[in-house]
């Protein structure tokens, strides 16, 4: 579809919506009684129907899954997500790169399974292994490692917004939020079937009410900020209702059912009934007790709350008391509760999310996946499949991966597998160096935002995968997993700034080299070289991180305490392993970069740890070798080749 075709609908949907949401004002009945000298509003809503306009919007549409397009070329894809990308690229008379070599591949594959960089060895055996299944077998590899879910469980927790503290003025600490992290990282790690995986997020405690895990899982709908010290527990209580449903259904149906929490949405078909309603899931299952956290839900625990609409979104003005219902749009068969009393609604809410039928949930994940593997998804805009989102670069494709993944019981892995042993995630980030290529240049004037893949994405590495590079290249990155996040040290500069006693260094100096997903998540304070680097600090959902561009973030991979430790220890290790300057050169490359360097860089880099011994020497420094190659190694961990994946 044209921009212009599109701004037209979104005007007219705009349009549309604020004739039915002036309308709805005027439905909603204000009278007023005298009781006690006082004004009492009693109050009611209505709400307009939806209709076959408001269902002709992409998303709302049954997924159905498509035949595989017929391509020019029978040569190049390896599988059918390549049928996909070929046709649409052969329609604007493009065709893709070329394969990228093996270092990049493997990096490449590396950093996206599990976070880390290949070693040397691995490196080696790659490169040297011939056998054509070579690059399956280190796929599969990967996806069996415990690390996969150390890497993919983040993701999935900027989803859920997790912290181990409350966040606001006092920021208090959430003693076991940490076992919802560890639940996230074992169930991706056991390739859990997604359905299973939002089921027990959603009613974990009325699933299995005898697994506490079960019941931790259900901490995805409160992992959110909270004001357990508020003045008012009616005000606490609305404002973290409201947040739960918002994300929910931001998170697993990609719509931005906040928006109608004060009124009609002004663009989609989403009331703000239909918010209440949906709230209404989770109304009796979070009680609260002042100056206390609150973590999981608990079935029943609230049996008297009266989930009710509220005008205006004003937890001061309760209307009509409304009963739980899913979301009218993305219900176009007409689901309702079955024995709605009977305690079971949050699971019979996953079950509806996660139903075949339900258009939503498989292309919300499937997105998403496909978002982290190639930087953008094939919607754009991945919390959002409204009229205001954007819609899918390929549409077919979107749903060919839906139907499959149902097709494959819901398993994350083999929709992993299926992306990266295509043809379109194995091409070339870059063109030959030294070489012209009129292919490349007409690729970049076709489609500059490279929304069509002709070519792999060149994506900064995020930072929880800096910091553990960094570690991984000095051979200090620690094994252990699980347990109560920990505090690496911090600048007493950075410490005094947040109340006695919120950052205190773990005793047990081997928990400050652990993966960066077992730091401590403190809302108010990101740790510095995540918050250089664009973490969220997860006060909200967030589904793409923006990736900065800023000077502070070269001074501080520079000059940081943490960088000089780094690679002191590269350092340590190139010295003991390498006799020569260009054995030592390559031992740098290898364990920074994940390649040998080439010609030009070999002989530049031995210039430079010559220059720069000779300098130490000079001034005195008793390991002028030693210092050589870890200033090398510090402009190294500086680098785009560094911290770029190609």
């Amino acid at each position: 579809m044209g921009a212009g075709a599109r701004l037209l609908i979104i005007h007219q949907t705009f349009l549309r919506r604020l004739a039915l949401l002036t309308s709805t004002w005027f439905m909603i009945g204000i009278c007023f009684s005298v009781t006690s000298g006082m004004l009492v509003a009693q109050e009611s809503f209505e709400e307009q129907p939806i209709d076959s306009f408001d269902r002709e919007h992409w998303a709302y549409q049954p997924i159905n899954k498509p035949p595989i397009p017929e391509v020019a070329d029978r040569q190049w894809p390896q599988n059918p997500i390549d049928h996909f990308i070929l046709a649409r690229l052969e329609r604007e008379s493009l065709f893709p790169a070329a394969q990228a070599d093996r270092p990049s591949l493997l990096r490449r594959v590396h950093f996206d399974l599990i976070g880390l960089p290949p070693t040397p060895q691995q490196l080696l055996d790659f490169v040297s292994d011939h056998r054509p299944d070579a690059y399956r077998t280190m796929i599969d590899r990967l996806l069996a490692s415990p690390k996969y879910g150390e890497r993919w469980g983040q993701h999935w927790l900027d989803l859920a917004r997790f912290a181990e503290t409350d966040g606001f003025e006092h920021d208090k600490v959430r003693p076991t939020a940490w076992r919802y992290r560890d639940w996230v990282i074992q169930a991706l790690s056991a390739d859990m079937p997604y359905d299973e995986f939002v089921t027990l997020q959603l009613a974990g405690d009325i699933v299995r009410p005898d697994d506490p895990a079960a019941n931790v899982a259900t901490s995805f709908c409160l992992s959110g900020p909270d004001m357990p010290d508020i003045n008012s527990m009616d005000e606490r209580k609305h404002v973290l209702m409201n947040e739960v449903t918002s994300t929910v259904g931001e998170v697993l149906l990609s719509l931005q059912v906040g928006c109608a929490q004060c009124h009609d949405h002004k663009y989609d078909p989403i009331s703000q009934a239909d918010f209440y309603r949906f709230r209404a899931f989770f109304e009796r299952a979070v009680k609260l007790k002042r100056n206390q956290s609150i973590t999981t839900l608990q079935r029943g625990i609230d049996s008297t709350a009266e989930p009710k609409f509220f005008i205006r979104g004003d937890w001061r003005r309760p209307a009509d008391s409304v009963s739980a219902a899913f979301p009218r749009i993305a219900n176009p068969a007409s689901h309702s509760l079955t024995n709605s009393e009977s305690g079971d609604q949050r699971y019979q809410l996953a079950n509806w999310i996660t139903d075949p039928s339900n258009p939503l949930a498989a292309r919300s994940i499937v997105n998403r996946i496909w978002q982290f593997h190639f930087g953008t998804g094939l919607v754009s805009t991945p919390s959002d499949f409204g009229v205001m989102g954007a819609e899918p670069t390929h549409p077919e494709l979107l749903d060919y991966l839906a139907t499959k993944l149902i097709e494959d019981q819901w398993s994350l892995k083999k929709l992993h597998r299926q992306i990266l042993l295509s043809s379109t995630y194995q091409t070339r980030s870059k063109p030959l160096a030294n070489r012209a290529d009129p292919a490349w240049s007409q690729r970049i004037e076709t489609d500059p935002a490279n929304r069509l893949l002709a070519r792999f994405p060149r994506r900064r590495l995020v930072a929880e995968a800096i910091r553990d590079a960094m570690l991984a290249a000095s051979g200090t990155l620690t094994d252990q997993s699980g347990g109560p996040g920990v505090m690496p040290p911090l600048p007493k500069e950075l410490t005094q700034t947040l109340l006695k006693g919120q950052w205190k260094a773990t005793d047990v100096k081997a928990d400050h080299y652990r993966r960066s997903i077992y730091i401590f998540a403190r809302r108010n304070l990101r740790y510095p070289l995540f918050a250089t680097f664009d973490r969220p600090a997860a006060n909200c959902s967030c589904a793409i991180r923006h990736p900065s561009t800023t000077p502070i973030q070269s001074l501080l991979l520079l000059n940081s305490n943490f960088t000089l430790d780094a690679s002191e220890r590269v350092a340590d290790h190139v010295i003991t392993e390498a006799k020569t300057d260009r054995a030592r050169v390559v031992a740098t490359f290898l364990r920074i970069l994940s390649r040998h360097p080439n010609d030009d860089e070999l002989t530049d880099a031995i210039s430079f740890i010559r220059e720069q011994s000779e300098l130490l020497s000079a001034e005195g420094n008793p390991t002028p070798a030693h210092a050589g190659i870890t200033n090398l190694a510090r402009a190294l961990f500086n680098s785009n080749a560094f911290l770029y994946v190609d």
